[in-house]
């Protein structure tokens, strides 16, 4: 399941580095929302055109094409890093202490590599669209536009660099609790019970009001 959590900060090296990298997933996050809101706009422009002008917008499927991966992928790193994704707590949620940051580096550590491996599947599918030497530098496009395919792969290894790093820090950190027996290590997600769930969306509404 996917939990609120909460992603507690020093003055250590490791948190330093957790901070800064949240800045540039904060921008990603935010790409990617301008990404959904261009593609509802669009959608609008499609829809009015087709029932007023009976012109629906041309090329409507090719921008959904090209907006995909920034809409569904640039945003992963910084759900990632907020503890948003959806995963099976069951057995994980009854554990306490090392036992539990055992159990996050290894999971932690399955998911770095499948990223790597991903990483690396996504870049030579992007390097198979580009050439600098084809019009648009792109081997292949959109049907009906002919927009280049090439910037939309490259979103993909993009982003999923930016969640290898991520998990590289994430694991540093569960690596750091479990050697040193921490109960709240900084730079990974700490899932909140009920009530501090609570508290920190009431926080964060008076927060926003004020």
């Amino acid at each position: 399941m996917a939990g609120a959590s909460a992603v507690l900060a020093d003055d250590s090296t490791l948190s330093r580095l957790d901070r800064a990298l949240e800045r540039l997933e904060r921008v990603f996050a935010f790409l990617s929302g301008l990404g959904a809101f261009a593609l509802m706009v669009l959608a609008v422009i499609s829809v009015v055109g087709r029932n007023f002008f009976n012109a629906p917008l041309r090329g409507y499927v090719d921008w959904i094409e090209m907006a995909m991966p920034l809409i569904a992928i640039l945003g992963i790193s910084y759900v990632q890093r907020q503890g948003g994704h959806i995963r099976m707590d069951i057995l994980v949620g009854q554990l306490k202490g090392r036992p539990l940051w055992l159990a996050e580096c290894i999971t932690t550590l399955a998911i770095l590599l499948l990223m790597a491996a991903l990483v690396w599947g996504s870049w030579a599918h992007f390097d198979r669209s580009f050439d600098l030497t084809k019009p648009m530098w792109s081997r292949d496009s959109t049907i009906d536009l002919g927009l280049p395919l090439w910037p939309a792969k490259l979103i993909v290894p993009v982003a999923f660099s930016v969640m290898c790093l991520r998990l590289v820090l994430q694991l540093w950190g569960y690596l750091r609790a479990l050697v040193l027996g921490l109960e709240n290590p900084v730079a990974v997600p700490l899932v909140q019970s009920v009530a501090e769930q609570a508290a920190a969306e009431a926080d964060h509404i008076q927060g926003h009001d004020a």
